[in-house]
């Protein structure tokens, strides 16, 4: 197929206009869209050559790709908003990149989501952020865990070692490990898993002090929560047994 360029009073018609049109479609959208595709089409009939014509044939093969290209990106645009909506509620963290060039990462829990100009943007903090700018998706499991392990390292850090623990450190002590062994399994896997120091410090602690109340006669509070262990948990006990990984209280 040949294509004729218009020429009117002896001068070639300028259409920079409709390929200034194309390029920005293709630099705003960084690929060709539904738009430019029919743009193109057009502009394709309308300069044709008369003397060579397109055929139907030809037409309709592209009209059925423009057909197919529409419903793909129809498709494309409903499995996104599908999947924004899913992330109402849930803790994300968005790369984004400011005009400068630089990545600011910014995390939070989305709030709504809304559709402006076929584009889908997550609420964060009364923000707006473009979902092509989600990073990750963090279960909210796993983030209160986090926040426990932060915690309990933080507690653990306050209580002194076992050199220097003293009977007057009996009731932190004890408050610590209460509040360890109320935390759920999952919770309890994580601190071992990312504070094993932390943890073992609280055993050797707890260990340490029966130890030091049993000879000084003192024995344990009846309030005292022994948290009767289960075989395969993480609890920490407060009777006078070995420690869970074999150790035994006197060797401290």
């Amino acid at each position: 197929m040949s294509v004729v360029v218009p020429v009117k009073d002896g001068k070639i018609v300028d259409n920079t206009a409709s390929q200034d049109s194309l390029a920005a479609n293709r630099k705003a959208g960084g690929s060709m869209d539904k738009e430019a595709f029919l743009q193109l089409l057009v502009a394709q009939m309308k300069y044709q050559d008369p003397l060579e014509p397109t055929s139907n044939t030809e037409y309709i093969s592209q009209l059925a790709t423009f057909s197919s290209l529409e419903e793909m990106q129809n498709l494309n645009g409903t499995m996104t908003t599908q999947h924004a909506t899913n992330l109402v509620g849930k803790t994300v963290i968005m790369n984004v990149t400011s005009s400068s060039g630089a990545t600011n990462v910014v995390q939070g829990k989305v709030d709504f989501v809304v559709k402006q100009n076929n584009k889908v943007y997550l609420s964060i903090d009364d923000e707006l952020y473009n979902i092509d700018d989600l990073d990750k998706v963090i279960d909210d499991e796993y983030l209160e865990a986090l926040e426990m392990a932060e915690g309990f390292e933080e507690e653990m850090g306050k209580l002194p070692n076992v050199r220097n623990l003293r009977l007057s450190d009996k009731e932190r002590l004890e408050t610590v490990r209460k509040a360890y062994n109320s935390l759920t399994v999952y919770q309890q896997e994580f601190i071992a898993k990312y504070c094993p120091t932390a943890l073992a410090k609280l055993k050797e602690l707890v260990a340490k002090m029966k130890e030091m109340t049993d000879a000084a006669g003192t024995g344990t509070d009846d309030n005292t929560d022994t948290d009767n262990k289960t075989d395969g948990d993480n609890k920490v006990d407060g009777d006078n047994k070995d420690n869970k990984d074999g150790t035994s209280a006197d060797s401290k």
